[in-house]
């Protein structure tokens, strides 16, 4: 379920970030690539965390989860990633761009994750592996750097698609390696725990993640793609064409019932012309 939810979250993320290419302007820009923030960074990496959280255990501890942490991890993943996108999204596409991006994203999500662990309440004392913990972290990098670098390149949507899966495996891998690096001594006495049990937590966030997929998927599919700008724009200029081309026809096939137009070039008398024959008649009375 897991990688379910981190290859959903890649697909939409990585078509709003397609829309943040092909965007006219900065803001419609911006706005694409916090939708698609809110994609990699809410959905594909966090919710998948909490989620593979859920199959987490320790034998004879019960865990429980500080809120105020969990939601911090939250919020965390979805701004760094952000932040990641902006830096490797906006202006012109460049690999050093990506790097960056990808370093502060990378190191965000390792943050989130362990952000997310530390929110952990369980009467037993939790070690890491620094070593592991170092992998976990350069996966995370890696990874980010890799996510941005398809965000601001793939085109089609078989390439999309195949990339979303590509990004759940390395979303995944950088969750479990850091859980790998993990490990529990359970305390002799067993104390009272305060905060949420992972199912008191489950029907809010499967709740909130419902809300953001629909309203990420009601914003790509109103909005219009490159192909829906490109063919009105072309409806719009053959109607200009042929306003002109009617109103040009109109004119040269304008009737003249009075033949104004031939009178007035056969009966405008000449200068000096005398059209009564006033003069003659004049010499002749004289």
């Amino acid at each position: 379920m897991s990688y379910a939810l981190s290859v959903l979250g890649s697909v939409l993320g990585l078509i709003c970030a397609q829309r943040a290419r092909e965007a006219h302007g900065t803001a419609q820009r911006a706005w694409w690539l916090m939708l698609a923030a809110w994609a990699i960074g809410g959905t594909a990496i966090w919710s998948m965390h909490f989620m593979a959280m859920l199959g987490f255990s320790v034998t004879g501890a019960p865990i429980r989860y500080d809120i105020g942490l969990t939601a911090a991890s939250a919020l965390l993943a979805i701004v760094t990633v952000g932040i990641g996108l902006f830096i490797a999204g906006m202006g012109r596409s460049m690999l050093a761009k990506v790097i960056i991006g990808g370093v502060v994203a990378g190191l965000g999500v390792a943050a989130m994750h362990y952000t997310g662990m530390a929110a952990m309440r369980l009467n037993a004392e939790v070690h890491y592996d620094s070593t592991r913990v170092g992998l976990s972290i350069a996966i995370a990098v890696v990874a980010a750097a890799v996510a941005l670098w398809l965000a601001t390149n793939v085109k089609g949507a078989l390439a999309l698609f195949a990339s979303a899966l590509v990004m759940g495996v390395a979303v995944n891998g950088m969750h479990f390696t850091g859980m790998y690096s993990m490990s529990a001594t359970l305390h002799e006495e067993q104390g009272t725990l305060s905060g949420a049990t992972a199912s008191n937590l489950l029907v809010p966030i499967v709740l909130a993640v419902i809300l953001v997929v629909i309203g990420l998927v009601y914003a790509v599919l109103a909005a219009p793609t490159a192909d829906d700008r490109a063919g009105a724009e072309y409806l719009q200029n053959r109607m200009a064409d042929r306003l002109d081309s009617v109103t040009a026809q109109a004119q040269a096939q304008a009737p003249d019932p009075h033949g104004l137009a031939a009178r007035s070039g056969e009966n405008v008398p000449k200068p000096g012309a005398d059209p009564q024959g006033l003069a003659s008649r004049f010499q002749s009375r004289r």
